[in-house]
């Protein structure tokens, strides 16, 4: 999936109270005037993964964000058959894909994370070994999304982001999730990354949302965009439903915020 130099996609992780996946499509559309340029969906990691998204307009682009699992069970083998089926069912999709598959690896709150598994060293080999069966498959849709926390949890030298990263070969796109949760800017959450791989593979904000003070935060993130090349992609978390948190992260709360998403959209940074 090329990155155009100078131009950011703009899409969302979509999933509003009361509405379907169409339905909300066709709200934001309605809204800011444009099809999502990404549409983030969540598939698990040996459940349903489904033939098609017919929801999903075929000038989108899907970002599949698909679940880990403990790593022992996929660096000793036994998960190379799960590997396989997911890995032709994103084939025989026959549109891009950006996979995301376990992603915040250096937080410890998924069980594939390098906290819960003896390491990055383990995660790093559990990826290698999964983009190796995708390649065998052929699955040459599909573009690797690296996808780490904007900060490390535990935060000691053995858990640093970079121990995470299975190499320039292995990686299409830099993700990162980062929220305002405490306040945090833009640059806050986001340079540290960028900075690291910024001049080696385009960055994508895979997971963000702005919780307080949400038209401010918007502006700044709109203009951190615009002066910050290396980003060529933006996925918010476009919910109210996370049956985790009580946070809603819609951008439409109120009118402001609204106008200043609807205006960030409207960029010309963001017409990729």
């Amino acid at each position: 999936m090329p990155f155009i130099s100078g131009q950011a996609m703009l899409g969302s992780y979509l999933a509003l109270g009361g509405r379907s996946l169409k339905q909300s499509l066709a709200l934001r559309r309605d809204q800011l005037g444009r099809e999502q340029r990404i549409v983030h969906r969540f598939y698990p990691w040996d459940g349903y993964v489904p033939a098609s998204e017919p929801d999903v307009a075929r000038s989108s682009v899907l970002m599949v964000s698909w679940h880990g699992a403990p790593l022992a069970g996929i660096n000793d083998g036994s998960s190379d058959g799960n590997i396989r089926s997911v890995a032709r069912k994103l084939k025989a999709m026959k549109r891009p894909i950006l996979l995301r598959w376990g992603w915040e690896m250096n937080g410890g709150w998924f069980e594939w994370s390098g906290p819960q598994n003896g390491g990055p060293a383990n995660y790093v080999k559990a990826y290698r070994r999964i983009h190796r069966i995708f390649t065998d498959q052929g699955a040459d849709n599909v573009a690797w999304v690296w996808s780490p926390n904007w900060n490390s949890a535990p935060n000691t030298a053995a858990n640093r982001i970079q121990k995470y990263y299975p190499g320039d070969d292995y990686v299409d796109w830099v993700g990162v999730s980062g929220y305002n949760f405490f306040g945090e800017s833009p640059s806050t959450l986001f340079n540290p990354v960028t900075r690291i791989y910024g001049d080696r593979k385009p960055v994508i904000l895979t997971e963000t949302a702005a919780v307080k003070k949400k038209s401010a935060w918007i502006k700044q993130l709109s203009t951190w965009v615009a002066k910050t090349p290396a980003v060529g992609a933006v996925v918010w978390f476009d919910t109210d439903t996370q049956h985790d948190s009580a946070n809603n992260f819609r951008f439409d709360t109120d009118s402001s915020a609204l106008s200043a998403y609807r205006a960030m959209a409207r960029t010309p940074r963001f017409q990729g």
